[in-house]
């Protein structure tokens, strides 16, 4: 009987520690509401609220990461930076997801007469805002690197996927357009992965994917672009109507992101491919709404660089894509397809 006894206690002490593990793997396969990292230089927020499994969460990530690597120009191993490095040179091979990104960049140049140029990387490294030791170039130092600035004098081989740039000292830099692709990348995983609804912020590429819940709008804000202003103060918010599968996009250029100050003057990161200075017309930021992540992103930045005349006309020449202005004057201009409520009374709406 003691014997009898003493397997059945095993066996339950079995089937106990089957159960445990069991719930063990359930507990990692359990859904997490939202997930941050850092990715792409900034932090990365995905929320897939009810139906986000771990694994999705992970071949976002993923996702962002390996575009990091192929696209940054801080990784010297990038095809960016070969590309970069092979300036005068030769032309160089790159992954698909790269050509891609500059064919589209290379697109957006056309459209914007030079606006958005992804040559603009020697102002960048000039101008060094953003990284530790930013600075005023001199006038002559300006005009010598302008002439490196210029869309034109990429080749792209589409036989042999591969990137020259005609001169040496140009350099290619993606960040007006990288993101854009890293979010709609992350788009079409949650949308393969059939999530009904799901948020992707990129540090300000948002992404709103599906239907809320409740049917109600997304409520996107749009930060208060004063360079002085916290982060996380709002002027408005856009009521983004949700539809089931489809994406928008929401993506901000300002002059509040990246800039520095020198004897009583504001430099932003947003530079005029003419000029060569950050772009001065009368704008501290703009949003743009569109289906497609990638175009959001480099039309923010045609539209800010170009100002609100030509910017405008740009953005109606694109169906179904919207924006908002905000001025020096703290006056906010709106196409007429957006849904945005001011909550910041000493901004004021100008048609």
């Amino acid at each position: 009987m003691a014997a009898t006894s003493k397997n059945l206690q095993n066996v339950l002490i079995f089937k106990l520690i089957k159960i445990f593990i069991f719930l063990s793997l359930l507990s990692c396969a359990r859904e997490e509401t939202s997930r941050a990292e850092f990715a792409l230089g900034t932090v990365c927020t995905v929320t897939l609220f009810e139906n986000g499994q771990r694994t999705i969460y992970n071949n976002i990530f993923s996702g962002l990461r390996e575009i990091e690597k192929l696209m940054s120009v801080n990784i010297p191993v990038s095809d960016v930076s070969r590309v970069n490095a092979a300036a005068g040179k030769e032309k160089v091979p790159v992954s698909k997801d790269v050509f891609a990104v500059i064919e589209r960049a290379v697109f957006f140049a056309e459209i914007s007469g030079g606006a958005f140029d992804p040559t603009v990387g020697p102002l960048i490294s000039l101008w060094g805002i953003g990284g530790d030791n930013p600075r005023v170039p001199s006038h002559e130092e300006i005009e010598k690197t302008l002439v490196l600035v210029n869309w034109r004098n990429i080749e792209l081989d589409t036989e042999t996927r591969s990137i020259f740039l005609k001169y040496p000292g140009m350099a290619l830099d993606l960040g007006g357009i990288a993101k854009g692709y890293a979010a709609g990348v992350a788009a079409a995983i949650v949308k393969n992965s059939n999530l009904e609804r799901a948020i992707i912020d990129l540090g300000g590429d948002i992404v709103v994917f599906g239907e809320k819940q409740d049917k109600s709008p997304w409520r996107i804000g749009i930060q208060n672009p004063n360079p002085d202003e916290r982060r996380g103060v709002y002027i408005g918010v856009l009521q983004i109507p949700g539809k089931e599968n489809t994406q928008q996009t929401i993506v901000t250029s300002g002059v509040y992101e990246r800039f520095f100050e020198k004897n009583g003057r504001h430099y932003h990161h947003i530079f005029s491919p003419w000029s060569g200075y950050p772009s001065e017309n009368g704008l501290l930021s703009v949003t743009v709404i569109a289906e497609a992540s990638m175009d959001a992103d480099a039309l923010s930045t045609s539209v800010f660089v170009l100002g609100y005349e030509r910017g405008r006309r740009l953005i109606e020449n694109k169906p179904g894509v919207e924006a908002v202005f905000v001025f020096e004057d703290n006056s906010v201009r709106i196409t007429p397809g957006v849904d945005f409520r001011l909550t910041d009374r000493t901004f004021r709406i100008e048609s």
